[in-house]
């Protein structure tokens, strides 16, 4: 039992069964799945389909972390990227043809990947600090967003396109098979390679990893590489969602989120290991939190304050020092003894220090 509770998996899991438990108290249809036209609909399989944005960010996200590093540009890189795949979209001759889809995401993808490597220089190669580097495209990726966009909103009409937020697979959306995927892959290169321990050692410590023959540059270059590329899938996803280019409202505020998803899984913002697994439950648990707060009605206007409340009682629980500290008390209680005990203990004290006194010459 033990042995579980310090399992860093175990608080996150906690949280995430605790919040659904919450969840299915106050609204027992919470957890209840309906099946209408072979597809799965409720609130879990839309926390499931909702949060694949925040998913593949937070991958990214792990990862460059991992490197001790960070991105603040990933909110930035899914406007460019939708802004991009849907003005190509748009200016087609067929909006609603599969292969028009399938080149605007390629290239939608291809310029985040593009952005990625940007990013990746300056953090490996001008070892520029990586809040710094980042931060510039993190306030000029939303500029180029709007030059590409003409500073509009551009809405298309497509299917193909609709289809990669809103449709389903087998019953289940599609979405929820992209960050699925994305995940599956990630957790098999970084846990079935040794590039995850090398990852980690650069992240632990840069100079000595670097002494021991590791290619902290490559690494680096590549966790960057990795979270821009995956922020541009998430662009087109939110751009699918709401079927239009929005480069101010693309990815608002989702490298905070994105941050929080890491932190809660259990990943140190110092760097070195990280956990994927981790990662996914703490994305499940902010999703979820979301949830909750329309569930239960919470205005606009509160639902912030609510959402930091409950995002503080979680943190709390995943704690090691406030669990340090319950496991203090808790022994304290156990182990101190009832006032006769003490008192006889202070006496038999006294009478031996009495009788010491009296053979000690």
């Amino acid at each position: 039992m033990t042995s579980l509770l310090r399992h860093r998996l175990f608080w996150p899991g906690f949280s995430l069964v605790a919040l659904i438990a919450l969840n299915t108290a106050v609204r027992p249809r919470f957890i209840q799945i309906t099946v209408r036209d072979g597809e799965l609909y409720g609130a879990l399989i839309d926390i499931l389909r909702n949060c694949a944005p925040l998913m593949l960010v937070s991958l990214g996200m792990t990862l460059v972390i991992a490197t001790r590093g960070i991105d603040l540009s990933v909110g930035a890189v899914m406007a460019v990227s939708g802004a991009v795949a849907l003005t190509i979209i748009d200016g087609s001759s067929d909006p609603g043809s599969v292969s028009t889809v399938l080149v605007a995401i390629g290239v939608g993808v291809g310029v985040a990947l593009v952005l990625g490597v940007w990013n990746g220089f300056l953090v490996s190669v001008l070892k520029i600090q990586p809040i710094i580097a980042t931060l510039v495209l993190m306030l000029a990726g939303r500029g180029v967003a709007l030059l590409i966009t003409d500073g509009f909103i551009t809405t298309v009409n497509s299917r193909p396109l609709e289809y990669v937020a809103s449709g389903h697979l087998f019953g289940l959306p599609f979405a929820l098979y992209i960050w699925v995927a994305a995940t599956v892959s990630i957790a098999l290169v970084e846990r079935r390679t040794a590039l995850g321990v090398l990852t980690e050692a650069v992240g632990i410590n840069p100079e000595a990893s670097r002494l021991a023959g590791v290619r902290s540059r490559g690494i680096i270059l590549g966790a960057y590489v990795a979270s821009g590329t995956l922020a541009g899938v998430a662009g087109i996803i939110y751009s699918s969602n709401i079927r239009a280019a929005d480069a101010n409202a693309a990815g608002e505020l989702i490298e905070l989120y994105a941050i929080l998803a890491v932190v809660l899984g259990g990943t140190s913002l110092m760097g070195g290991k990280f956990s994927i697994a981790g990662t996914v439950l703490g994305v499940l648990i902010i999703q979820t939190l979301q949830s909750t707060i329309l569930f239960l009605g919470v205005s606009s206007a509160e639902s912030p304050v609510f959402f930091a409340v409950v995002v503080v009682i979680v943190v709390l629980i995943q704690s090691p020092r406030v669990h340090e500290i319950a496991r203090r008390l808790t022994r304290g209680r156990r182990s101190r003894p009832s006032p006769e005990v003490r008192g006889d203990a202070e006496l038999r004290t006294d009478a031996e220090l009495r009788t010491e006194a009296e053979v000690t010459p």
